[in-house]
């Protein structure tokens, strides 16, 4: 544990996500006292490490109310990730379910809430060099997610009073084992013989391996309190950009499949994934499409961001590094494991 934290009753939302596992399982390396609400039942390994589970839906403030009771802070990292949908379903979940898990640790007296945000809040399209965590901006959001995390960061960080401290955090781009967002389908692609490039795969763009986001919310929430943290927002990654075509073709190695085969001019993927995108909502098909001008333009644009705030507010620096997790990526699906 960090110097000079007391253990807290702590409430992770969304444990059974790769983001939310990972803050668990660091939260209770650090001696705190762990509940999580999730709609599943809590995953065998953190019921295992002294996590106690409750189920329920973030929706709901009867069931946020229960899961609030006793806590000192909330970790709020459950929330609708898929690119395509329709808004209401990001706006019930993403920005409803925040304001309802925001009111349920006031009511019931908690000082803390860590919100799990993205840097998809603040991206308006354009390169990211050396960028900072800017203000989220839902007027200039690239797809229903980033806008509805958006407009719920916004709320979070209003709610900053001296009686209960909210930060966001903003993990960029998670990978490694148990993340089914990115790194799953980068290798079933590659398996199939579908991974290809989105324009030359030069981009330079960072990325966080999974443990480094649990610790960083770790981090987030033995500093919510302090002056350099609450009410405002950070950007976390292992700050060690890598070009696109690098990391799909080290996570591809990682599963012994191929890496890309081909690429696809920027102009032409974008426009694929405009038509993808709109058949995927109007036929209403569960999923994502294969391409979407979200998903393109982040493959084709570089993206990454100067960690030093982040790293002197939280008093945190990653655990593992980019070529330690292709290693521990490889040594996880060589044991038969699956994402």
């Amino acid at each position: 544990m960090a110097a000079n934290v007391t253990p807290a009753n702590v409430l992770v939302t969304g444990a059974t996500g790769v983001v939310g596992g990972a803050t668990v399982r660091a939260l209770l390396a650090n001696g705190h006292r762990v509940t999580t609400l999730q709609r599943r039942a809590l995953p065998d390994d953190l019921a295992a490490a002294g996590a106690r589970g409750i189920r329920g839906d973030i929706t709901n403030a009867d069931d946020a109310r229960r899961a609030c009771d006793g806590i000192d802070v909330v970790v709020h990292a459950a929330a609708r990730v898929e690119v395509t949908g329709p808004w209401s379903d990001f706006e019930r979940v993403n920005i409803e379910g925040t304001a309802t898990m925001l009111h349920a640790a006031r009511d019931a007296g908690a000082n803390g809430f860590v919100f799990v945000s993205s840097p998809s809040v603040a991206h308006a399209g354009e390169p990211l060099v050396g960028a900072d965590a800017d203000p989220a901006s839902p007027e200039h959001a690239r797809s229903h997610y980033a806008r509805s995390k958006a407009i719920a960061e916004i709320a979070v960080l209003a709610a900053d009073t001296a009686d209960m401290a909210t930060v966001a955090i903003r993990p960029h781009l998670v990978w490694g084992p148990g993340d089914t967002q990115l790194t799953a389908r980068i290798i079933d692609r590659a398996r199939s013989g579908r991974l290809v490039l989105i324009g030359s795969g030069a981009a330079l763009i960072d990325t966080t391996y999974i443990d480094n986001a649990g610790t960083a919310l770790a981090a987030a929430v033995d500093r919510v309190y302090d002056e350099q943290v609450h009410g405002r927002a950070f950007v976390v990654s292992n700050g060690q950009p890598r070009t696109v075509a690098e990391m799909l073709t080290r996570i591809a190695a990682a599963a012994d499949a191929p890496g890309p085969r081909a690429a696809i001019p920027y102009p032409l993927a974008r426009l694929a994934g405009h038509v993808a995108a709109t058949a995927w909502d109007r036929l209403d098909r569960p999923g994502d499409p294969v391409i979407t001008p979200f998903v393109a333009e982040q493959l084709a644009t570089a993206h990454w961001f100067d960690q030093r705030a982040t790293r002197d507010a939280l008093q945190w620096s990653p655990c593992v590094s980019v070529d330690e997790g292709f290693e521990l990526l490889a040594a996880h699906l060589r044991r038969g494991a699956t994402i």
